[in-house]
């Protein structure tokens, strides 16, 4: 039985998140029902990350052990066929026995597209997040340099979270303006469960001049939530994916990251 790998691209606006719920109603549940139809047989699946309801991923990786023998680009196409237009697998590799989606990462990437613009968004509805107050790019960049490092982020944390530790490294947080658009790109060991959001929604705090950029640094001090700005919209979010140690030669690009101003 082979381990395979694959990498899925999903518009996360109809789903109630990643993870399998009753109903059926998750990108979980289609992937492997999809999986199930290709292969004639129950596949089950681990995430490299989870995703809530709302939020988008162009290079998710998952893997599960194949009951069948298949061509791997015949795994791609194949469970493409039974998936909704709003799914998509990008890739397939076979993977050592031990590879774990989740276990094997090195780190992880979200990025947050967000629209400032006088009226709300329109064909964009659902795919990015919005403000029509004016941001000061060069106060968010101040207000996220507090938050590099290895820091404990439960005041970025929602209390339905269940990692076993608050404590992460943010390796990178990346802010850029294109246009009406601003793009935040964020890298770290792993994320907490809203915490891009909640960081987001302090981020705009600072931005439109409701806060200073050194809040930031006694929000994250405080490691209360109650101390942080409310959660923002999911809209905007996409889990660009997780990365690996290169030898494994796990792909960190598809097209669906080509689309993005």
């Amino acid at each position: 039985m082979s381990r395979l790998a694959l990498g899925i691209a999903y518009d996360g606006r109809r789903f109630q998140g990643w993870q399998s719920q009753p109903g059926g109603r998750t990108v979980q549940d289609r992937l492997e029902q999809a999986l199930a139809a290709f292969a004639t047989s129950p596949v089950r699946t681990v995430c490299a990350g989870r995703t809530d309801a709302g939020v988008h991923a162009l290079n998710q990786v998952v893997h599960f052990d194949a009951p069948v023998s298949r061509d791997l680009f015949s795994w791609v196409r194949g469970t493409n066929r039974y998936l909704d237009a709003d799914i998509a697998v990008q890739w397939c590799r076979e993977m050592a026995p031990d590879f774990h989606a989740r276990n094997s990462a090195r780190g992880r990437r979200y990025r947050y597209l967000l629209l400032e613009s006088a009226v709300r968004p329109a064909l964009e509805s659902g795919r990015c997040g919005w403000t029509f107050r004016p941001l000061d790019g060069a106060a968010m960049q101040q207000a996220a340099a507090h938050l590099l490092g290895e820091h404990d982020f439960s005041a970025f944390r929602a209390a339905q979270c269940q990692a076993a530790s608050p404590v992460k490294t943010l390796r990178a947080i990346t802010i850029a303006r294109h246009g009406a658009y601003w793009r935040f790109d964020f890298d770290a060991s792993a994320f907490l469960h809203h915490m891009v959001r909640n960081i987001m929604g302090c981020l705009v705090a600072v931005g439109t001049g409701t806060r200073a950029p050194q809040w930031m640094a006694q929000v994250l001090a405080s490691r209360s939530r109650e101390a942080a700005a409310p959660t923002f919209a999911a809209a905007g979010l996409y889990f660009i994916g997780p990365y690996y140690d290169a030898d494994l030669g796990v792909p960190q690009h598809t097209p669906a990251m080509d689309w993005m101003p």
